[in-house]
């Protein structure tokens, strides 16, 4: 029932706009209403803060159908919200920080951001550099972010920032998460970046100068960040691969609609061995990278320690988006290097994944040490 009222209001009033969200950069402050209001940006939040109540799988479905809408930009913008930012809230926050965000959060009142990302650091966390030093019942933060998924429109910002220096033997001491709220003296958007794909998303270059925040909006434990983060990565991964292999089965889906359609030597291409066994072979890969996820989201929501089942998922799935990507297109031919047809907005979007929430390279390195190579 969930999955077929997401796909409704998916197909119904997100699909129709996507080429308008996409031209505009972002995507408008009445979709993240009409999300609080049907209760999708809440599913798994507690019900004394208005939230659904549900395990992860319901997020799990939110992801997929999210993903279908032929817009990696808008699915990706949703999912920053609601399973790469937010959740820190409920697994690290007092009970004051609940109360005084989550329910607006989960209306989408509040349009929340993970801001750790920084110029010339890349998936490296422990070479950050923004600041945060302790005044008595503030801390002044100083630095800079970069690649921030809905940094130019955000509202509220989940901030790492170095309280403490790290050793050369732990370089991951010292990082502490914040609560940044948009309009604090200090904080700034340096620009908004013009990006291949992912359009639809806004993506920000953040910068606090002699930023000043509560210290009551410190977000867990102090110095322990990198710690709390690496477990939040991991769900943001597994997100990931979501997105990819819905995006990928959507991307088929009008693929096929378009072999049928289109003639060529006296047929539809659908009935050319060719194209026919080419279909077979991405629709197989998809439906592996989809059952890898699977398994990995039971784990992952049965609280099991899946660091490298998650790692998996995400190098295997955006490297199968990759060849689902440039395969697709090819099948369309002349037209799937028309930007009319959804296929080519989804060839640009799939670049990232092999990219965004920690590269290939480092999964692949994550992988081999997890195997204590």
């Amino acid at each position: 029932m969930l999955r077929k009222s997401i796909r409704a209001f998916v197909e119904k009033e997100v699909t129709p706009h996507v080429r308008e969200w996409e031209d505009a950069g972002r995507i408008p402050r009445s979709l993240w209403r009409r999300l609080g209001e049907l209760g999708f940006l809440g599913l798994e939040f507690p019900t004394e803060h208005g939230g659904g109540g549900g395990d992860f799988l319901s997020s799990v479905v939110l992801g997929e159908e999210m993903a279908r809408c032929r817009s990696g930009g808008v699915a990706f913008s949703v999912l920053v919200h609601t399973d790469m930012s937010s959740p820190w809230l409920t697994r690290f926050g007092t009970e004051a920080q609940k109360r005084r965000y989550l329910p607006r959060i989960i209306a989408g009142e509040l349009v929340c951001a993970l801001a750790i990302t920084e110029p010339g650091t890349g998936s490296d966390m422990a070479a950050l550099s923004t600041r945060a030093e302790r005044r008595g019942d503030h801390y002044v933060l100083t630095g800079g972010k970069l690649f921030i998924t809905n940094g130019v429109y955000g509202d509220l910002y989940f901030v790492a920032a170095r309280t403490a220096p790290g050793t050369p033997g732990r370089r991951h001491d010292g990082i502490s998460m914040f609560l940044v709220e948009r309009g604090l003296p200090g904080f700034s958007v340096s620009r908004k970046l013009d990006k291949m794909g992912m359009r639809a998303s806004d993506t920000a270059e953040l910068s606090f100068q002699d930023m000043r925040v509560p210290a009551e909006n410190l977000l867990g434990r102090e110095g322990v960040g990198f710690y709390e983060v690496m477990r939040v990565f991991q769900r943001e991964r597994l997100v990931a691969g979501l997105h990819a292999v819905a995006g990928c089965a959507r991307a088929l889906e009008d693929t096929i609609a378009y072999v049928q359609e289109r003639h060529a030597f006296d047929g539809p291409l659908s009935e050319k061995q060719v194209i026919r066994h080419k279909v077979a072979d991405l629709a197989t890969l998809i439906e592996a990278g989809r059952w890898l996820t699977y398994a990995a989201c039971l784990k992952f929501g049965a609280g099991e320690d899946v660091v490298k089942e998650i790692s998996m998922v995400k190098l295997f799935t955006a490297d199968m988006a990759q060849k689902v990507a440039y395969d697709c297109v090819q099948l369309h031919g002349g037209y799937g290097y028309m930007r009319e047809y959804p296929v080519e907005r989804f060839f640009r979007d799939m670049r990232l994944m092999t990219i965004g929430g920690g590269t290939s390279e480092i999964m692949k390195e994550i992988i081999a040490k997890q195997m204590e190579l």
